[in-house]
């Protein structure tokens, strides 16, 4: 994601009088109460004063200046210089860029055919800059992981010139925090507020090295806290949203109260522009966060978090309704979208198609909730889980795993993905008789439909053997998807999937969800339940705050 303050002066402005179409100049003096005398025609004309306030002064709770500030923190604010190896394009890559549509091995100039000089391994060094803080005397050193991520060497600029090498202590992608350190003592250094949280509204001022200008200095407001990043790994981080201007090279930077206390480091900006200019909505991570994961770095060097091994998103209305069920005021939960081959999950017994409502008797509100709950916990852990199953509420006491890393998480899933082949029926007994209310011809998975649609051993459920294309379905659905759930129960014949969708129609419902298999893929989505052409609405991957990526949670 890419991601000012004006001041004003008060002038003390001289009235002048009209009297009876006249302009009157006149000699001006005040007197010691403060009040300027005019004297003149008729009776004595008395102006006050619209203020008596010092020239400059700010409004009350506002800073004179925040340069005793600046002065007390900025020894401690470091520029910090990486230089990595980052990969190179070849040549037919980097022509093809400059001159798209042309056909395989044709270019418009230079050597033709073969490696031109290089291959995908190719890298070159790449040099940028960020910022970060002491946290300790000793060198222990604050900026995010996605300034020191991909680091060959790591050089920190220090405001009395001193240029020192710094090593990684340790970093957490999840969170965009790490924590280097260089060598020496007596390093000035600053610490985080946890205790007394500024308001919506307070001063703020954030130091770093935007555009490889080091010690610089900007203010603003606290704009907003608690906000999400979509684009971000920001599970683990409510982001406090500040009106500072930071640009590139902030990242990894302090921002501060007006007592000169760490409430948040600098990690990301919006910016409608590629070149991320600041239009004043930043995002730093809170105090809190940082002082505790900090605090592990240097104590490990990484993270421990525990596990579930489940693809979850936010249990809503929609869903519900989807699974055709009510959905009180005040509800929550985590729908369990995917379960991971051989995780804690599903050894516990945990289904795809479960909502879980509580772990450990608190109640979950929402994929995010269990989440932050499971990584709270440690490796073997008993998490006690009550979850909604076919109606009914059970318990599930799962072992916490060790979460992998994020980039783990993330990772496509192994064999991409499958099906989509032509449109055509396959085989199977209970076939449904022709194109269901919402455009669906369907197949069981026999073996017939799984040479034609490349289905994997072991998948069971329904298969999709058409589409009418002028239904919201075929936005969603296409030949070779295998339905495996539908409204939260396990289906493997036609029928079963046409007797749910029949249910929810019933019962007046809009939506049906179903949990679908494409090749080595699974998602939840939900199906509109009309035949009127136009974009469906999908589940997709892991919904609000459910994360990206297979390995879920």
């Amino acid at each position: 994601m890419t991601a000012q303050k004006k001041g004003s002066s008060i002038r003390t402005g001289i009235i002048v009088g009209v009297v009876a179409a006249t302009c009157v100049a006149a000699a001006a003096f005040a007197g010691s109460n403060g009040v300027i005398q005019i004297p003149g025609i008729g009776p004595r004309l008395e102006l006050t004063r619209a203020s008596t306030a010092p020239i400059f002064q700010p409004p009350p709770g506002a800073p004179l200046s925040f340069a005793d500030i600046f002065e007390r923190v900025s020894p401690a604010v470091v520029s910090i210089v990486v230089k990595s190896n980052v990969p190179v394009p070849n040549i037919q890559d980097q022509l093809r860029q400059q001159f798209p549509g042309l056909p395989p091995g044709i270019l418009p100039f230079g050597p033709q055919g073969g490696d031109n000089g290089g291959d995908d391994e190719d890298t070159q060094e790449a040099t940028a800059e960020g910022s970060g803080f002491f946290i300790s005397a000793d060198g222990y050193i604050v900026t995010n992981n996605h300034v020191v991520e991909d680091a060959t060497d790591i050089t920190v600029k220090l405001t009395d010139k001193r240029e020192l090498k710094a090593t990684v202590i340790g970093k957490d992608e999840a969170t965009d925090l790490a924590v280097i350190k260089v060598e020496g003592r007596s390093f000035p250094f600053v610490n985080f507020e946890n205790s007394a949280t500024p308001r919506v509204g307070d001063w703020v001022i954030s130091i770093g090295n935007p555009f490889g200008l080091g010690g610089t200095a900007t203010a603003g407001i606290v704009s907003a806290y608690n906000r999400t990043l979509p684009e971000q790994s920001s599970t683990f981080v409510d982001f406090l949203q500040i009106d500072s201007a930071i640009n590139r090279g902030n990242s990894g930077g302090p921002t501060f109260d007006v007592y000169g206390r760490v409430i948040g480091v600098n990690s990301a900006i919006y910016s409608p522009s590629q070149a991320g200019g600041s239009v004043g909505i930043g995002f730093a991570i809170p105090a809190n966060v940082a002082e505790s994961v900090t605090k592990q770095l240097i104590e490990r060097g990484s993270i421990a978090r525990g596990y579930l091994g489940a693809r979850i998103q936010a249990y809503n209305k929609e869903l519900a309704e989807g699974l055709g069920m009510n959905f009180p005021d005040g509800s929550g939960g985590a729908y369990i979208e995917e379960v991971v081959k051989d995780g804690p999950a599903e050894k516990a017994g945990l289904e795809q198609g479960d909502v879980v409502l509580s772990i450990n008797g608190q109640k979950v509100a929402d994929a995010t909730a269990l989440t932050r709950a499971v990584a709270a916990s440690h490796t073997g852990d008993t998490l006690r889980l009550e979850v909604l199953r076919d109606g009914r509420t059970r318990t599930i006491n799962v072992k916490s795993g060790s979460r992998p890393t994020e980039a783990e998480l993330n990772a496509p899933a192994a064999g991409g993905r499958g099906g989509g082949k032509a449109p055509g029926r396959g085989g199977g007994e209970d076939k449904a008789a022709g194109p269901s209310v919402i455009g669906l011809e369907l197949g069981s998975v026999d073996e017939g439909n799984r040479r034609q649609y490349s289905i994997p051993a072991g998948v069971t459920g329904v298969v999709v053997v058409g589409v009418d294309g002028s239904t919201q379905a075929s936005r969603i659905l296409k030949p070779g998807d295998v339905i495996q759930r539908a409204a939260g129960k396990t289906v493997t014949k036609p029928s079963e999937v046409q007797a749910a969708i029949a249910s929810q129609l019933a019962s007046n419902r809009t939506t049906i969800l179903m949990i679908i298999r494409r090749g080595e893929d699974t998602a939840s989505v939900l199906i509109p339940l009309d035949d009127k052409p136009g974009a469906g609405r999908g589940g997709g991957r892991g919904g609000a705050g459910g994360g990206a990526g297979r390995g879920g949670r």
